[in-house]
């Protein structure tokens, strides 16, 4: 396949969100895909040479793998400029900047494709988008591009479907590009449940989150995110938290907090966020004080490049015994109350016997 129908898309930031989809799309259009490797040390130190020390890390993280696709001889790279979701839900500054930030610190020369989406204005809704990001290949036939996007939903909600039965996010990614849904039913009780807390460019990255998942099953503890919930359930959670939507990436956090704080078989929250981000500071302080009322346990892990993984796992271990501990207190005391319950009984019904 030539080179003019290849696009590279980088494995960061809004991969998490929409890679699915943008898989779908482009495929149907008889694009190639060139995905950047998944992240690594080195792809943080690459990333972190090219930008301000205050960058937050997924920031740091996407430029990273600009760097990783030009070393494969990528020509075109897919920055998108995603500033609105929705009428007045926003993305932060940063997100929303991602193509003049590439532009300014990336000095090479590649073509970048930097269609904007932004539902809070005019004319900038899903299929200029979409007609943006293929117009570099020549491609203008509406009819074309609507039929590819339809592939794209096919395959985004083949994933969604897979991700919220509990599958992991590769396992579902791979088996949604195939065009199968395999749904596994786990039937292992565990003793402790937890609900992870980020966003997902900072939960599913493997470097960023330290294999959290890995991490948690071999301590046996069953975990839960906001993909396991529906819209409506993170809509009733952002109400839940006297909260209204206005960042794009809300949901995740603010909105699966609103609902697992109130979910008795959740026995504790950790929030995964980067250190320096504004948004993530905010609703994980919101989330902080949410959980006092509820008597939640809550661990909050700020991650950057330096970020260490024993310090990471020795925090993990010390947070997951701590509630196997609260969860053993709880099932003694309410034995104890029985017993005192019915040995407080038994003079009274010996009396009524009499």
């Amino acid at each position: 396949m030539s080179e003019a129908m290849q696009i590279g898309i980088p494995r960061a930031m809004s991969y998490y969100n929409y890679f699915p989809f943008w898989y779908g799309f482009f495929e149907d259009l008889g694009i190639e895909i060139v995905i950047s490797d998944k992240t690594t040390k080195q792809t943080m130190s690459s990333g972190s040479a090219l930008v301000v020390s205050e960058t937050c890390l997924p920031i740091k993280v996407y430029v990273g793998h600009i760097l990783n696709l030009l070393e494969k001889g990528v020509d075109k790279i897919f920055i998108p400029s995603i500033q609105s979701i929705d009428h007045k839900i926003y993305n932060c500054s940063k997100i929303r900047g991602l193509p003049d930030l590439i532009k300014n610190v990336v000095k090479q020369d590649f073509t970048i494709i930097d269609a904007t989406l932004d539902k809070s204005a005019k004319n900038q809704g899903l299929y200029e988008f979409l007609k943006e990001a293929v117009a570099p290949f020549g491609i203008t036939d509406e009819k074309r591009i609507k039929k590819a996007s339809k592939e794209g939903w096919k395959v985004m909600n083949n994933f969604k479907i897979m991700l919220n039965s509990g599958l992991s996010f590769e396992k579902a990614l791979s088996y949604a590009k195939k065009g199968q849904v395999v749904i596994t039913n786990n039937q292992k009780s565990y003793p402790i449940s937890v609900a992870i807390l980020a966003h997902n460019y900072n939960l599913y990255d493997e470097r960023i989150s330290m294999k959290i998942f890995d991490k948690l099953e071999k301590l046996d503890v069953k975990t839960y995110t906001a993909e396991q919930l529906s819209i409506e359930q993170l809509k009733e959670g952002i109400c839940s938290m006297d909260s209204k939507l206005y960042w794009a990436n809300e949901y995740e956090m603010t909105g699966a907090a609103g609902h697992y704080l109130q979910d008795n078989n959740i026995d504790g929250i950790i929030t995964i966020n980067a250190f320096g981000c504004g948004p993530d500071s905010i609703m994980v302080e919101r989330i902080s004080r949410a959980a006092r009322k509820f008597n939640k346990p809550v661990l909050n892990l700020s991650v950057d490049e330096q970020t260490g993984e024993a310090g990471f796992v020795t925090r993990i271990e010390a947070f997951t015994d701590m509630l196997f501990r609260k969860k053993r207190a709880s099932i003694i005391n309410k034995i104890d109350i029985k017993e005192e319950t019915k040995t407080s009984l038994e003079p009274e019904i010996k009396i009524s016997k009499k």
